[in-house]
């Protein structure tokens, strides 16, 4: 399968069955599925989500926004229970407002699961731990 390394957006070839196994970029070495949620932009986003085949999660969130900060280490969390299985990314809709317009978000925090860049689901809202992993299974299945 094919993942953009988040830290110099070389497109990876990686095998399913070693997503787990902490793979790194053949470019610059760095981690490619760490479990940590990956910061994108208005530069990265668009060759993050279209190149890469995991699932996405990205928190569309605020540095003013009260229920983003309280949501921020459940997302974590999450992302650490979904290592090398689904990608968890991180978009701060003030900074960065292609990304959040393209997807028309109005309400934050605000999930979106993307597959091949496109739309599958989204939640609206801060939740707890579980309540992003039942989220993200049940989205999952969906897709």
């Amino acid at each position: 399968m094919l993942t953009v390394c988040p830290h110099c957006q070389t497109i990876n070839r990686v095998p399913a069955e070693r997503s787990a196994n902490d793979p790194t970029c053949a470019k610059c070495k760095n981690a490619l599925l760490d479990g940590q949620p990956v910061e994108l932009t208005d530069a990265n986003f668009d060759r993050f989500i279209s190149r890469t085949e995991l699932p996405i999660v990205v928190d569309f969130w605020a540095a003013w926004c009260g229920p983003c900060q309280m949501m921020a280490p459940q997302f974590k969390q999450a992302a650490e229970r979904f290592k090398g299985r689904v990608i968890f990314a991180k978009v701060d809709s003030d900074n960065n407002p292609r990304a959040a317009a393209r997807f028309g978000i109005r309400s934050l925090p605000t999930l979106v699961m993307l597959r091949g860049g496109a739309e599958v689901n989204r939640q609206a809202g801060a939740m707890q731990t579980a309540q992003i992993a039942a989220w993200v299974n049940n989205a999952a299945q969906g897709s």
